[in-house]
């Protein structure tokens, strides 16, 4: 049964709220900082370590294939232990890594510490929004969510910026690390101001079979898509999906399952929403890995002049985030997320058609329309996922958020390292590749503006919102 620690939504008073959102807020600023740091520092990293093509397509896509293959058992865990301890274990893992990271001697060492944060990042994900829909009453919780979103896209705005003055007057290695005065404030002065903890009313037992069996699923499946075209990637993507209908199936049975199969197969607006939010990141995830790669090498941009030009995606969604999380508790969110897809799908088409005489003006103005689109559809879509279910599932459901999000940039990185696979394969990046990393562009960012179209069918017929408490 629950335990004292446990804090209700009534009894967190606006100081504790502020508080929480404080806590969460700068942390996930600080995360993404650091990964928009290290995306920009991709090419350093190959140069230095001497990485082909596939290699330095794994040096993101590792970190977020464990992470979405530990997600969904942190999200049970948080539910069963408090989520707030999840959380801090989490940074405190993050920073640990991050300090490894930079000192990494090879490119497998480096790949194998990547292992290591995205393990602790999937602890800030599982957690992140269930504690700000754990203290915020359901007539505020767009806002707060909007907020959150507005500061992941902050991170993504800064880090183009102070990764590539890092790389070019310090060191890669440096990306590694900018986070970590923000990480530490969140440890040292945040924290200590958020007292108690929130976790599900019953424990109930950890599904570790369940846990095991979709992490393999999602390693096959993902090392699956690295390995093409081979017989062995077909034969790794095949398993994968197996392997995830059996833990569906699996999951459906279990009185205390990782993921509430009955709930998204249930709970249309759940249900949607989620399928909505994977598709989504499916197809933005990938825009600013392969924008930083086009600007350094097709346009020989330096990483901080790349910086500059990549910041205008993330920093047009830091902005209009908070007005859409505000908009979502007034408005419908399929139609906020659903005209933000048909935004995001304009972009992206646009993107496909770039090559190496493209002006940066248009590069821009690409960026500005796929990062418009993509706020309008974040904080609403989140706020529909989280308020379609009751209290006693606003961690599982707030697993279920940060899985769909990993899964979709998971899937989107592994559309990136298909497209390396078959147009560049296992080779350095040279100015001989360029032609076929042009091609690796286009393919990846059309696919990319296909699966705006599920995506928009998910948003259009998820239905109205019920908020449950």
């Amino acid at each position: 049964m629950v335990e004292t620690r446990n804090v209700s939504t009534a009894g967190a008073t606006p100081a504790v709220q502020r508080a929480a959102l404080a806590m969460v807020v700068a942390n996930s600023f600080a995360n993404a900082l650091m990964m928009s740091s290290v995306t920009v520092a991709l090419p350093s990293i190959a140069r230095a370590l001497t990485l082909d093509a596939v290699q330095l397509a794994w040096v993101p896509l590792i970190f977020l294939m464990t992470s979405a293959a530990t997600v969904l058992a942190f999200g049970r865990l948080a539910d069963m232990y408090g989520r707030k301890r999840l959380f801090v274990m989490g940074s405190i893992g993050i920073a640990v890594s991050s300090v490894l990271l930079a000192c990494a001697p090879d490119g497998p060492t480096l790949i194998g510490l990547r292992v290591f944060q995205g393990i602790s990042a999937a602890m800030l994900y599982a957690t992140q929004v269930a504690i700000l829909t754990s203290v915020y009453p359901p007539q505020r919780r767009g806002q707060a969510i909007g907020v959150l979103a507005a500061s992941v896209y902050f991170g993504l705005t800064c880090g183009p910026l102070v990764g590539g003055w890092l790389i070019e007057h310090v060191s890669w290695r440096a990306a590694f690390v900018a986070h970590l005065p923000i990480s530490l404030l969140v440890l040292l002065v945040a924290l200590p101001r958020v007292p108690g903890d929130w976790m599900a009313e019953t424990r109930g037992r950890f599904d570790w079979q369940g846990a095991v069996l979709y992490a393999f699923a999602i390693s096959c499946l993902m090392l699956g898509v690295a390995a093409l075209p081979s017989p062995r990637g077909l034969l790794g993507i095949g398993g994968g999906i197996v392997l995830i209908l059996v833990f569906m199936r699996q999951q459906y049975r279990r009185p205390d399952p990782l993921l509430n199969v009955a709930l998204l197969l249930g709970n249309r607006v759940f249900g949607l929403s989620s399928l909505a939010s994977l598709l989504m990141y499916a197809n933005t995830f990938s825009i600013l890995v392969l924008i930083s790669l086009y600007l350094q090498y097709l346009k020989s941009l330096s990483p901080t002049e790349a910086g500059l030009v990549m910041l205008a995606q993330p920093l047009v969604t830091a902005v209009i985030s908070p007005l859409a999380g505000r908009w979502s508790d007034r408005i419908e969110p399929r139609i906020l997320a659903s005209t933000g897809i048909g935004f995001t799908a304009l972009g992206l088409l646009w993107l496909s058609r770039i090559g190496q005489d493209t002006p940066l003006s248009e590069i821009i103005a690409c960026l500005l329309i796929t990062g418009f689109g993509f706020s309008l559809f974040g904080a609403p879509n989140a706020s529909a996922i989280m308020g379609s279910v009751g209290r006693s599932e606003f961690g599982a459901a707030g697993g279920a958020v940060a899985t769909m999000r990993i899964l979709g940039q998971l899937c989107s990185m592994g559309i990136v390292a298909m497209a390396f696979a078959l147009t560049i394969g296992k080779v350095e990046i040279t100015p001989a590749s360029y032609p076929a990393l042009a091609m690796a562009f286009k393919v990846s960012f059309l696919i990319a503006a296909l699966l705006c179209v599920p995506a928009a069918w998910c948003s259009l017929s998820r239905g109205r919102v019920r908020a449950v408490h």
